[in-house]
């Protein structure tokens, strides 16, 4: 009784035309900032290095250097201030995470095109 309410609630808040992507992908995300009583549009551009969850608490985190400091979001997939995810690059990984990544810089931290 239980499982099948909050399948449906999940269910409700599943959008769909959630954005295709995987990790290791170069992204820029597109996400609704309220300011005051204004609403703008402001872009996190970088790699994706984990997916976790699933229905509609799944999330995805987002990775880039910024000033030679390293920078992570975590973005719930289908958040309603999530206007749209762009696919700048595909990368071919052989990992479901790439925290391996915050250990390096520079050329190091390339992906291999796919």
């Amino acid at each position: 009784m239980v499982a099948k309410a909050i399948a449906k609630i999940d269910a409700e808040n599943v959008k769909a035309d959630a954005p295709k992507f995987g990790i290791g992908d170069n992204v820029r995300v597109h996400v609704k900032i309220k300011e005051g009583d204004k609403e703008r549009v402001q872009v996190f551009a970088g790699a994706v290095i984990a997916r976790d969850g699933r229905g509609s608490t799944e999330t995805f985190t987002v990775r880039r250097m910024s000033y030679g400091v390293g920078v992570e979001k975590v973005f719930p997939v289908h958040s309603p201030y999530l206007e749209k995810v762009e696919v700048e690059r595909v990368a071919r990984v052989r990992r479901a995470k790439l925290y391996y990544l915050r250990s390096r810089s520079g050329k190091q931290a390339r992906l291999r095109e796919g």
